[in-house]
Order: C-alpha cells, then structure tokens, then sequence
C-alpha cells in the first residue's frame, strides 16, 4: 500500500494524528478511536507498510509511532502546493486587511 492510499482512509489518519502526539500502545488506540481492536491492528498494519508507522517492542506491549521517514514521499507531492496556498491566504490577508 502506497502511502497515499493509506491516508485516504479516514480512521488511518486519525491513528496518525494520535500518534503525532507521541508513541502510544494499540490499546490507547482502540480506546481513543472507539474502533475494535481488529481494525485499529489492521489499521496500524496497512500503515506500517506504508511505511508511515513503526513499532517497537516494550516488554509485552507494542508501541506505535509516526515514522518519518515514511512521511517524505507525502511531503515530496505536497510541497508545491504550499507555494499555491501560500499565495492564496496571503491574498486572502491582504483583502481583509483592506475590509477593515
């Protein structure tokens, strides 16, 4: 799985988003995601070869966190959109200025 096609899905992002926040076990997933522990595991597996998470081992647990080097090919593609939004909200700025 490509790592776009990860992110297509809305409960992968959300495990994402969790996880940005630092490393966390599956069970903090299934509780903050109110997702079976099946599909936060199948989540967190098509994520893991998308190469956007990796895990380690602590004793019994699994803990799961962003990886970023996963995360390049994502912001390869996006990089020249920010050149494009960047002009927008700084024309959107400028219009509100003159608006006050």
């Amino acid at each position: 799985m490509s790592p776009f096609e990860a992110v297509a899905e809305p409960n992968r992002r959300r495990i994402l988003d969790l996880l940005r926040e630092g490393e966390r076990p599956a069970g903090d997933l299934v509780a903050a995601l109110a997702i079976s522990q099946p599909g936060v595991s199948k989540h967190l597996r098509h994520l893991r070869d998308a190469g956007l998470v990796s895990v380690r081992a602590d004793g019994q647990r699994r803990l799961y966190r962003v990886d970023p080097k996963g995360l390049a090919e994502l912001e390869a593609w996006l990089a020249p959109y920010r050149h494009f939004w960047a002009g927008r909200l700084a024309a959107l700025d400028r219009h509100l200025e003159r608006e006050q």
